[in-house]
């Protein structure tokens, strides 16, 4: 930064660009990503800038070989159309994360065992249809909105920090942690020789 000059390809959008709105896609209406959002005008609130595709296409290119665990080849990926075409696994409770001052503070938040976890656009935030399909709410406790992935981190970090069996902190800094909780294993199978009598034959 100011050390020397730089000449980049960019768009000036005549748009308002909050903080949290870096590294977000700028759209055409069929959705396709025509650039990343990057920048908001010092002087103007209703003009931003992003770079166009081609200036990032070669950091995707690097980027997408950056992953070499290969995430999308090991993580499953569902689309749904719509809302009401969503469909969760049976006893998966909706957390929505969202800036709201009713949400639970994520700190004070008790994770639900088998939950699905749903973040808005950083410029609108969930709508009130998700919202209402959301059986939890909670917010990471900042003073302005945070990039959508790292929120995402942040919120998934806590869950394992609180689901993940870890010791507990020690009471003063630098102090040796408690004694790490007994580890849950299952005993050898047992097998029926009968049939129970709610079975049907």
């Amino acid at each position: 930064y100011q050390r020397r000059t730089v000449v980049r390809e960019i768009y000036a959008l005549r748009s308002r660009v909050r903080p949290g709105n870096s590294g977000g896609p700028l759209l055409n209406p069929r959705g396709a990503v025509y650039g990343v959002v990057f920048a908001a005008a010092a002087d103007d609130p209703q003009t931003g800038y992003a770079l166009t595709a081609k200036e990032i296409e070669p950091d995707a290119r690097a980027g997408r070989s950056a992953d070499t665990a290969d995430t999308p080849s090991h993580v499953p990926l569902w689309r749904f159309a719509s809302l009401d075409a969503l469909r969760l696994p049976a006893g998966c409770a909706l957390v929505g994360v969202e800036l709201l001052e009713d949400a639970t503070d994520l700190p004070s938040f008790r994770h639900p065992l088998n939950a699905a976890y749903v973040l808005g656009p950083e410029r609108s935030g969930l709508s009130p249809p998700v919202l209402a399909a959301c059986r939890h709410v909670v917010r990471i406790p900042t003073r302005f909105a945070l990039n959508l992935a790292v929120a995402g981190a942040i919120v998934l970090y806590d869950r394992l920090m609180q689901h993940g069996r870890y010791a507990d902190r020690a009471v003063t800094a630098g102090g040796l942690p408690g004694p790490a909780p007994a580890r849950t294993a299952h005993g050898n199978p047992v097998f029926r020789r009968t049939l129970p009598d709610w079975l049907p034959d």
